[in-house]
């Protein structure tokens, strides 16, 4: 039975191109369904199903009051509102299977916004102007497939027809394709490793797979911490290992491996089981030596190159605070059982006994910090252990299995 595609554009000032799209997703043999996010008016190249009206009257907006305001930037705002809204009504009336958008980088925006809203395994493809550069601002932590239109969204060529049929094909591929059905239904719990925490979060995999639990690990690499989070906030998982929080010292350093401020939001906001491990935030990562920002090389800060295109920046004194401050309020708005395990010995292997981004004096201000400005009744322990100690491992499965009992209660 063929499914149906949801195609999602600006249809006012891309009309010709949609209709092109729209035309090689029915030539494939499957159905369409059309929203307008187009502020100035729509087309009559094809049958629109959503005009504009309508998603902004999911955001509970009127059309008209936004085009008299003759802004276009307020009203791009507005439907950045109002196209999640409906988009997620429809997909959970069945109104769609997978959805593709197409469009510059405003329009690109929007349309993001609204796949966004769906959940993770939705098809969903985004043919932008801006999908060569980074991306992470439109994708944020969602299964969304961006594709360089190469010309701009602004008409039919030679080129920009052979990128929209393949477009086409690639979102009508994806609907077509069904994923293999799990075979084991066990409960989730997520994981946030880096590369200076990885035995100690492979020690906790392998222990809590051998208690009934499968084990989802993320790379802290702020595009992992930005997955692991919407996977959370789609309601997926049991419980939260976050072992690995570095995410956080990029977020106050600049760095390039920056969550965001929402990073250990969605587990408290949940009211899921989450344990925090003040993992790798004895770092900040730059990219080659040449990308630090001079403030830190005038500063003669301490760092380490990891990699020929990473170089890490151990985080001082008064960045740790901020961040022992950051995890205790994160910690007070939880929802859900919290707790906090704190490796006494070095937060991540540099941050050992004798190497070369030991500095007990930052650790403690961090964890100092987080103690005294928790709210009474979330544990706090504090072990004479390293993170990748396997003691410390063993400890962390027991406190996240603990935290699991106390929501089962």
């Amino acid at each position: 039975m063929p499914k149906t595609i949801c195609i999602i554009g600006a249809f006012d000032t891309k009309g010709e191109d949609h209709a092109f799209l729209r035309q090689e997703i029915l030539k494939l043999g499957w159905h369409v369904l059309t929203i307008n996010i187009g502020v100035l008016g729509t087309t009559t190249l094809f049958p629109v199903d959503f005009e504009a009206r309508e998603v902004l009257k999911a955001a509970g907006i009127d059309l008209a009051d936004i085009r008299a305001q003759g802004d276009k930037a307020a009203a791009m705002k507005t439907f950045d509102q109002g196209a999640p809204q409906l988009v997620r009504r429809l997909y959970e009336q069945g109104k769609f299977d997978g959805i593709i958008g197409m469009g510059g980088s405003g329009g690109s925006a929007i349309i993001a916004s609204a796949m966004r809203a769906l959940p993770i395994g939705v098809p969903k493809v985004l043919v932008s102007t801006v999908a060569s550069g980074d991306v992470s601002f439109y994708v944020r932590g969602k299964d969304i497939t961006m594709i360089p239109s190469i010309v701009d969204v602004a008409g039919l060529n030679r080129v920009s027809r052979l990128i929209y049929a393949r477009a086409a094909g690639a979102i009508c591929g994806m609907v077509q394709s069904e994923p293999p059905q799990a075979r084991e239904d066990r409960p989730i719990i997520t994981a946030s490793m880096f590369g200076n925490t990885t035995d100690c979060v492979n020690a906790c995999v392998k222990a809590l797979d051998d208690h009934g639990f499968e084990v989802l690990v993320f790379h802290a690499t702020g595009t992992g911490g930005r997955a692991m989070e919407t996977l959370v906030a789609d309601g997926l998982v049991e419980g939260v290992l976050d072992i690995t929080t570095t995410e956080w010292a990029d977020e106050l350093c600049q760095g390039v491996f920056s969550a965001g401020p929402e990073r250990l939001d969605a587990p408290g906001q949940r009211g899921i089981p989450h344990l925090i491990v003040p993992g790798c935030v004895d770092m900040a990562n730059f990219g080659a030596p040449s990308t630090v920002p001079e403030k830190f090389r005038q500063a003669k800060r301490l760092f380490y190159e990891w990699n020929p295109s990473v170089t890490l920046m151990r985080t001082n004194v008064d960045e740790n605070r901020q961040m022992g401050e950051i995890f205790a309020k994160k910690a007070n708005a939880a929802t859900g059982p919290v707790a906090f395990l704190i490796p006494l010995r070095g937060v991540s292997m540099l941050d050992g006994d004798g190497q070369p981004f030991c500095d007990r004096e930052a650790d403690r201000a961090m964890f100092d910090a987080i103690k005294a400005n928790l709210k009474p009744g979330i544990p706090v322990l504090e072990v004479d252990l390293n993170i990748n100690d396997p003691a410390f491992a063993a400890k962390a499965v027991e406190m996240m299995e603990e935290l699991i009992g106390q929501t089962k209660k």
